[in-house]
């Protein structure tokens, strides 16, 4: 089985006053996978940059770099995308993943030993801390000799269980401790939770950004600009690969999941970050929309 989408991610700033140049990072076009393939993808900038460099990222991620020479009071970035999805086909046999201790020794350095890509990711960034309190919540699920994966699925429903999403409960500066006391925030929250949970551990967990397509009340038309950017966490398993899990969602992301970039935390794959001269105080409003052209 397959989807088709379109994806609208509309990005404005508006400022009070008048900014004279600024110098910006995008990373707003989806990936290519196994799964996923990017049928056309459309950038369009105003005002118009005087220059703007196309190039892939350390994780793989495209990203375009853009300056504004000329002075405005507002920026809009459009991110246009047509993206086809396929069904991933079959479960994963949670009891085939090892032990979740086997996992983190496997990744540890010793001389001489082939260098494993999975260890980047086991260690604390800037948004998802190594942290006592995080280690112990994740110690429930992670009973000694468990298979990663039905562990990490057993984390992922405790988050789910655990946590309630409020949009206006935290930012994305809230620490993470902050989140685990009031047990309440958003996406981002949950994914930054879960994998500095992971990393705690000793595992291996990153980041995904991307978009999930949401259901119109029943009898009444999608509204434009309802969806929003979405995020969750993939865990790695030496026998499986990465495999996605939703904490937000409780559920492991397949056909309605597009994947836009990953990286160790929100920071590597923000979907637009930048530095503006003058403009004074400015305010943000972004616009997301899925449509699904088919099934």
């Amino acid at each position: 089985m397959s989807a088709m989408y379109r994806i609208d991610h509309d990005t404005r700033y508006v400022h009070d006053g008048l900014a004279s140049t600024s110098q910006h990072v995008a990373c707003l076009k989806p990936r290519t996978l196994d799964r996923q393939r990017v049928v056309w993808h459309e950038l369009t900038i105003d005002p118009a940059p005087a220059a703007i460099r196309e190039r892939i990222d350390y994780f793989g991620n495209h990203v375009s770099e853009f300056a504004i020479l000329a002075p405005y009071t507002e920026m809009r970035v459009l991110s246009r995308s047509e993206v086809e999805l396929q069904e991933t086909t079959g479960e994963v046999d949670l009891g085939t993943s090892p032990a979740w201790e086997s996992v983190r020794e496997s990744l540890l350095y010793r001389g001489g030993a082939p260098f494993q890509a999975a260890s980047e990711f086991s260690y604390p960034s800037p948004y998802a801390p190594a942290d006592a309190e995080l280690e112990a919540f994740a110690r429930g699920c992670f009973e000694p000799g468990r298979p990663i994966l039905a562990a990490a699925i057993d984390l992922m429903h405790a988050i789910h269980g655990a946590f309630t999403f409020d949009p206006n409960a935290t930012s994305v500066a809230t620490p993470l401790t902050e989140v685990l006391a009031h047990r309440r925030g958003v996406c981002q929250d949950f994914a930054h939770l879960f994998i500095a949970a992971l990393r705690s551990l000793g595992l291996p967990a990153r980041y995904v950004s991307g978009y999930l397509l949401t259901d119109a009340p029943e009898g009444q038309p999608r509204l434009v600009g309802a969806d929003a950017s979405h995020a969750w966490v993939a865990v790695w398993c030496p026998v499986h690969g990465w495999i996605d899990l939703d904490p937000t969602n409780d559920v492991i992301p397949s056909i309605r999941h597009i994947t836009l970039a990953w990286g160790r935390d929100y920071g590597d794959v923000s979907p637009l970050r930048g530095v503006v001269l003058g403009g004074q105080e400015h305010r943000l409003k972004v616009e997301v929309s899925v449509y699904p052209l088919s099934a």
